[in-house]
Order: structure tokens, then sequence, then C-alpha cells
């Protein structure tokens, strides 16, 4: 299996997940790219955000998106030294 592009806009839109305070969600508006509002509702659908457009992370979400801010921590190039 390989990233596709959704799951890549589902990737993207977990990592705008504040992780150091569940108080802050997040709000995808209707003038949002077309994969972005595709991708919330995705995540709405398999339990990991409390609303089709947004919200808050649920507790799979939180998990879900920690791993997606480690994977990028991970791979991302190393700044020059």
């Amino acid at each position: 299996m390989r990233y596709h592009p959704a799951l890549m806009d589902e990737l993207n839109l977990l990592l705008h997940f504040d992780l150091d305070t569940t108080q802050q969600g997040i709000k995808v508006h209707h003038d949002a790219t077309p994969g972005m509002v595709e991708a919330a509702a995705r995540l709405h659908e398999k339990g990991l955000i409390t609303q089709a457009d947004g919200g808050y992370l649920t507790e799979l979400g939180r998990e879900t998106a920690e791993h997606a801010h480690a994977m990028l921590g991970l791979l991302k190039e190393p700044s020059p030294a």
C-alpha cells in the first residue's frame, strides 16, 4: 500500500492540530481546498476528529496525530550544520 494524495491530505490535516493542548481544535472552512474539506470529512468518518469540518481530536485522533508528527520529524531533511 502506498500513500495516495487523499491519505496525504489526511496526514497534512492532522499536522494542523496543536498537540500541546486538548482545548484547541481546528475549523476547515468551506473555501479551503477540496482535498482538505474531503480529508476532514474522512477523518470524522474514521472517528479521528469530532466534526466533519474539523473540531477536536478524539482519543484515537490524538494518537494518530502524534504518530503523524513523529513521522514528519523523522523524515524531514536535517538542517545544514
